[in-house]
């Protein structure tokens, strides 16, 4: 079931308890409920990264790692499992013409490397994010 933002009515996307226990900070995870099914907000301007139906609530300062979507520094990871930050694809992009990010996460993919459950705060692969990135749909 997908539920809305508390904060700023943005949609959710469901998100294990498996990434909220990977990624909190230990006050924060003092405070979770593993029963509860939780949602990912990715909105920029939002400050809260997961709520529940219950009214629990997480947000960015809960975090171990600065979340993609919401904090445009350029040493942010836009690919956690495998450290691609902004900063990273742009260094690619100049010294290469294009990037080889794609290919390379693509491989470590199909490899079976990909952690993107317990790295990546929105908790799925963030080769979309990559790619939207590099294609200017996302700063």
């Amino acid at each position: 079931m997908l539920m809305n933002c508390p904060h700023d009515r943005s949609q959710g996307k469901p998100v294990k308890v498996l990434t909220l226990k990977s990624l909190l900070v230990p006050q924060a995870l003092e405070r979770l409920n593993s029963q509860a099914d939780y949602q990912f907000c990715s909105s920029a301007n939002c400050p809260i990264v997961y709520f529940s139906a219950e009214g629990d609530t997480f947000t960015t300062s809960d975090l171990k790692v600065p979340m993609f979507q919401k904090d445009p520094a350029k040493e942010v990871p836009v690919c956690y499992c495998f450290g691609w930050t902004r900063q990273r694809l742009q260094q690619d992009l100049e010294q290469h013409g294009q990037t080889l990010a794609i290919a390379a996460i693509t491989a470590h993919i199909q490899a079976g490397r990909c952690g993107c459950e317990v790295n990546n705060p929105q908790g799925s692969c963030c080769l979309k994010n990559v790619r939207d990135y590099l294609s200017g749909r996302q700063e």
